[in-house]
């Protein structure tokens, strides 16, 4: 039987996880909705236990879980994630996870683990720097560097968390890349401008029909993404730039999206190229059979 890594791949909406081998394909996976309000993960543990007691296709030697938020990497634990239930990161840890499953386990910035798995088998190349960027929920950013994940004793690249808007930031208005780019960040402008309650799909569909809240929110949205990865081009030089995540792998997204970060002239490599994902959602699953590789003392 093959020797697989249990993937785990936790989203604002979804929780997924999978067995994979070591050429980053899924033979098996499985995914819940992430509850928005729950004291404790038991949902997740539970897929988790489900899943490595899967003996279908072979037994996980070891779990790679991705979180979406600041990971600590020497303390194996999840620091903050503001699109996860608050009391979770507490209880989401590397030793805490692996005594339920009974398996060593890696806890992982979810965009880190996506960044490798696109880096190793995906849209990128493993002997150049590669930055990877999900826009879905939360926007999170990873960096790549001949096939290692750019990383110190935390998670870094977070460009999700970068202010792009210093006065709304000195009066306590939203300001991030995250705040005015994400599906959540439209989906709050849309009900600031009396959208209702609606989605970022939702946006996308009166933008293209023409009406102007929600062509102002989407055109805000590229621009405040596209502000995001010239930050992020800027302080790590990648020559390639993978874009993921549901939002930002539709075509109404990158397309202008790409094309506004390269008609800049001055603010990145001449030789930059920005692309959509590869492998989509699957990117951090397939990321974790390439971890330990990406991770390797030097």
């Amino acid at each position: 039987m093959n020797r697989l890594v249990l993937a785990a791949d936790v989203g604002g909406t979804q929780m997924r996880a999978a067995l994979v081998d070591l050429e980053g394909h899924i033979l098996v996976r499985r995914s819940v909705p992430t509850p928005a309000e729950a004291d404790v993960p038991a949902t997740f543990t539970e897929l988790l236990v489900a899943m490595a007691a899967d003996r279908s296709h072979g037994t996980a030697s070891h779990a790679v879980i991705g979180l979406p938020g600041a990971v600590d990497y020497e303390a194996g634990r999840l620091l903050w994630a503001p699109n996860l239930p608050e009391q979770w990161p507490d209880q989401l840890s590397a030793a805490g996870l692996s005594d339920q499953l009974g398996l060593p386990v890696d806890i992982a910035n979810d965009a880190d683990l996506a960044a490798v798995g696109e880096a190793w088998f995906g849209a990128g190349d493993t002997g150049t720097a590669v930055a990877y960027l999900t826009i879905s929920t939360g926007i999170g950013a990873g960096v790549v560097n001949g096939g290692r994940i750019v990383r110190g004793n935390r998670s870094l690249a977070e460009v999700g968390h970068v202010v792009i808007d210093w006065r709304a930031w000195r009066d306590g208005r939203p300001c991030t890349v995250e705040e005015m780019g994400s599906g959540s960040g439209v989906a709050r402008q849309a009900q600031e401008a009396g959208l209702g309650a609606v989605g970022a799909r939702d946006v996308q569909t009166g933008a293209a029909a023409g009406e102007p809240r929600a062509v102002a929110i989407w055109e805000q949205a590229i621009a405040a993404c596209a502000a995001g990865i010239s930050n992020l081009v800027m302080m790590f030089y990648p020559s390639t730039v993978i874009i993921g995540g549901g939002m930002g792998r539709q075509d109404e997204f990158f397309s202008p999206l790409r094309d506004m970060v390269l008609q800049r002239p001055g603010h990145h490599p001449d030789d930059l190229t920005i692309v959509r994902s590869a492998l989509g959602d699957d990117a951090g699953l397939s990321g974790a059979a390439a971890w330990t590789h990406a991770t390797a003392p030097t």
